[in-house]
């Protein structure tokens, strides 16, 4: 259960990105406040900072190319990084998904 102010965010990464966190699976952040895109990364990099940059840009946080943001079967990659996230992803319910995108044909 999270504290007053905090949610407990479930996150999903690709599996390079798992691999270079040394994770297994999917993981939980504890965000503090208004659980949207930008305090998701926020604490995702926080608790795991060898992920800073790979997500998005060091410098300016923003989306890096190639690298797509989903929850409840949305594709969020073009939302306003401090748009609220779904009332399931803020509670736990849903994950909060971060793909790597596929280019050619």
């Amino acid at each position: 259960m999270s504290a007053p102010g905090r949610s407990t965010v479930r996150v999903v990464l690709p599996s390079p990105l798992r691999a270079m966190a040394g994770l297994d699976k999917e993981i939980a952040v504890e965000v503090e406040g208004e659980v949207t895109q930008r305090s998701v990364l926020g604490a995702l990099e926080a608790a795991y900072p060898m992920l800073l940059g790979t997500i998005r840009g060091r410098h300016d946080a923003v989306r890096r190319p190639f690298v797509r943001f989903f929850a409840c079967e949305e594709d969020l990659s073009h939302d306003d990084p401090d748009t609220p996230l779904p009332a399931a992803v803020a509670d736990g319910r849903e994950p909060y998904i971060v793909l790597g995108a596929m280019a050619g044909g």
